[in-house]
């Protein structure tokens, strides 16, 4: 190779090397939403068709103050129900109120579940509010929320 070669091929390198990063960005930017990309409030709405939500303490969140690592948050939701044919939770639905698709999880349940109660591990982007909306077999809705402080995003 003779070395009026070698310094074009370096040259072609380097306007490579200073364009790529440009066209990440780029892409980065165009980001289209996708179909489950809602609001909090627009994801309550979907899920409860309008239909008022109240806080009650019949339902117990847990979930940590503080999360070390928002990629594996423990959730743990508890309703306060007997669980009879008459009277019973239907589903329970988690949300995280600023990631960019908001709804976590549906659990949909029945009489024969016998408790109603769910555990699972969900991603949180950032530092927000992580809520449970129950819905009971009479049609109504019971919620509770509480905030997470995330010290690592898990969500991109």
């Amino acid at each position: 190779m003779q070395r009026r070669d070698f310094f074009k091929q370096l040259g072609t390198v380097a306007a490579v090397t200073a364009v790529a990063p440009a066209i990440s960005f780029a892409a980065d930017a165009k980001k289209t939403k996708g179909p489950n990309d809602f609001s909090y409030q627009q994801a309550v709405e979907v899920v409860t068709g309008g239909k008022p939500v109240v806080v009650s303490s019949k339902v117990e969140l847990k979930v940590p103050e503080i999360a070390e690592n928002g990629a594996v948050v423990p959730v743990t939701v508890t309703v306060d129900s007997p669980m009879t044919d008459s009277d019973y939770v239907k589903a329970i639905h988690i949300f995280a109120t600023k990631n960019g698709n908001t709804r976590c999880i549906d659990v949909f349940l029945t009489p024969d579940n016998g408790k109603a109660m769910f555990a699972t591990r969900i991603k949180l982007g950032q530092t927000q509010e992580v809520a449970a909306l129950v819905e009971l077999s009479d049609g109504t809705f019971l919620s509770a929320a509480q905030s997470v402080k995330v010290t690592i995003g898990g969500c991109g």
